[in-house]
């Protein structure tokens, strides 16, 4: 891209220079041809960078619990293929306009697919369970609740804290979608405002645990990379010790951990705990001074 308007630059620079110098039309017409055959060339790579963008932009908005175009629920195995649908067509477009193919990225993209998607299965159970532990609900409630309600206060959340602004109206058109369905809905009437607002809440509260990945999470990824690089490879422990610290130990604006709130309830301070299982250091080993002897 960067090459093309470079090219196009000289091109029009070229252009100007004929026309001031008064260069014959033969020449002039050389160089307008030129130029337009390097508004071509820009035309056509922005074309695809903005096709580039755009699977990069699908595979971030395919990672959700429910499809952004319809609300309907989804699991980890349809995300894992529309992942596998769009890597596949970013190395198609790769290889059709001659671009330098990384077959080890993709293939280390691909690998890291279905561990992506599988986050997915793991909110949906842990919802499910909370969700029968607390009432007994028939198959149409527990529709109502994953097709209507729980889908209404994720998107809601999402369209509040999304800063780009494409995604941002794809993600407030699928809220004001699912919200028309909502309210129309009829079960949502047989609810008094107080015991609609309750499970209102209740999804929220759930709607709040599906982290996709954070920055904390990249960081430590990121680190965890370069320290494999530099020390070709860490021991096992220390995987368990940072898995430890970041989810039971990291701390939110309001106090809570990954864990706590995953698993909806308190734990003990990790500090503490640790603590605890340390016995008390030894003192400093006590140098023996030399006495000089004199005669």
């Amino acid at each position: 891209m960067k090459a093309a308007r470079e090219q196009l630059r000289q091109a029009q620079g070229h252009l100007e220079k004929c026309q001031v110098k008064g260069a014959s039309e033969a020449q002039i017409e050389s160089a307008q041809a030129q130029v337009g055959a390097g508004e071509a060339c820009v035309a056509h790579w922005q074309e695809v960078h903005d096709t580039y963008r755009g699977h990069l932009e699908a595979m971030s908005l395919q990672v959700h619990p429910w499809r952004l175009e319809d609300s309907t629920p989804q699991g980890a195995q349809e995300v894992a293929a529309q992942l596998e649908a769009e890597v596949t067509a970013l190395q198609v477009l790769i290889e059709a306009n001659g671009l330098p193919l990384k077959q080890k990225v993709l293939d280390k993209a691909r690998k890291q697919l279905a561990d992506l998607a599988a986050v997915i299965d793991v909110w949906w159970q842990g919802v499910r369970q909370e969700a029968h532990h607390q009432i007994v609900l028939t198959p149409e409630w527990a529709h109502w609740m994953e097709a209507y309600l729980l889908p209404l206060m994720y998107w809601e959340r999402l369209a509040s804290r999304t800063r780009g602004r494409r995604r941002k109206a794809k993600m407030v058109a699928a809220l004001e979608a699912v919200r028309a369905a909502f309210e129309v809905h009829p079960l949502t009437a047989k609810l008094t405002p107080e015991v609609l607002a309750a499970w209102k809440a209740w999804a929220a509260e759930h709607a709040k645990t599906f982290h996709r990945a954070s920055s904390a999470v990249e960081g430590r990824n990121g680190y965890l990379s370069q320290m494999h690089h530099n020390h070709r490879g860490l021991p096992k422990r220390r995987y368990r010790v940072w898995s430890a610290i970041y989810n039971f130990d990291c701390q939110a604006s309001d106090g809570s951990t990954p864990a706590s709130r995953f698993f909806r309830q308190e734990f003990p301070s990790l500090f503490e705990a640790v603590l605890s299982q340390i016995d008390e250091l030894p003192l400093p080993r006590q140098r023996q001074t030399a006495v000089a002897l004199s005669d």
